[in-house]
């Protein structure tokens, strides 16, 4: 455990106990209205007994309180992602996410001139086209996309894409190794 995380459980009895005294109710009383037994709220607060979310739900909603409030989470850290863009072979990758596993996403920048080499592979591909003109090969459709549009595809059928003329494309790609798939809601008709 960080040491954020272990700072945090230990301050809930404490936490419980300020709440609980500020409210001016009585351990009897909070068991009343929790039905947790008073010999576990005190030791809960006292920090003999570790916090459950069985017994921190119930305290939530006698108190009326969000329960990170009881809790007092450690505070997530800055969401921006800073990523450095990486070179792989003449395209440059910029990674957009940070957790490995599941859905990827990177802005990729490909410049012109690239092979067509069609390639397979598992898993499952939607990219959309930030700027620039690209060109998508999938098995024996060769595809024109322009800024705004956007392909979804399983890669286990043969595929390319890169720049459909002489200037570099941008775009930004979701890529799911298990075959995860990106789903893009549309809007509801008529707005």
């Amino acid at each position: 455990m960080t040491d954020n995380i272990t700072a945090a459980l230990a301050e809930v009895g404490p936490r419980l106990r300020r709440l609980r005294t500020q409210r001016n109710v009585t351990l009897v009383e909070l068991s009343e209205a929790t039905g947790i037994s008073k010999s576990t709220l005190s030791r809960l607060e006292s920090g003999q007994r570790k916090p459950s979310l069985e017994l921190l739900l119930p305290i939530s909603v006698a108190h009326q309180v969000p329960l990170d409030e009881l809790v007092g989470a450690p505070k997530v850290g800055d969401p921006r992602i800073r990523m450095e863009p990486r070179k792989m072979g003449d395209r440059t990758i910029v990674p957009l996410t940070r957790q490995p596993g599941g859905l990827q996403a990177y802005k990729m920048i490909i410049p012109p001139g690239r092979p067509t080499e069609q390639r397979t592979h598992e898993g499952y591909e939607w990219f959309y086209v930030l700027s620039g003109r690209a060109r998508l090969l999938l098995a024996d459709k060769d595809i024109t996309m322009h800024p705004g549009e956007a392909a979804e595809f399983d890669t286990r059928l043969p595929h390319w894409f890169g720049s459909a003329d002489d200037h570099p494309v941008e775009i930004l790609s979701l890529f799911g190794k298990q075959g995860e798939r990106m789903h893009v809601r549309a809007k509801p008709r008529g707005q």
